[in-house]
């Protein structure tokens, strides 16, 4: 999730993250982390003190002004490398299904102009 500001609407940081505030704290399925007081307070959450109890990354761009919190707590691997069925045109425009190139090596090569 990037942010522009560590006090963000609940509402966001759920949309963002995929946890859930609750009054025993951040959820996420059958998993619940213990918030701090003030955390999570008037319908605002303050990011940095969720990302430290809930020990998300939460990394800095200084020179931009914004920064990016890991949505998920615990451990440093990932829980899968699964892919969805993304459908993208091909050279000629014609849609083309990633699935098609199941059991094969491929790199995707993704570009943003920000």
């Amino acid at each position: 999730m990037l942010l522009e500001h560590l006090v963000v609407p609940v509402e966001d940081f759920e949309a963002g993250t995929g946890w859930h505030v609750q009054d025993r704290g951040l959820c996420r399925g059958d998993a619940c982390v213990p918030l701090p007081a003030g955390a999570a307070e008037g319908g605002q959450v303050d990011v940095a003190m969720v990302a430290a109890a809930a020990g998300m990354a939460l990394v800095e761009d200084e020179d931009d002004g914004v920064w990016a919190l890991g949505s998920r707590a615990g451990g440093h691997a990932l829980e899968g490398a699964d892919l969805p069925d993304l459908v993208l045109p091909d050279l000629d425009g014609n849609p083309f299904r990633l699935s098609a190139l199941h059991g094969r090596k491929a790199l995707l090569v993704a570009w943003a102009s920000w």
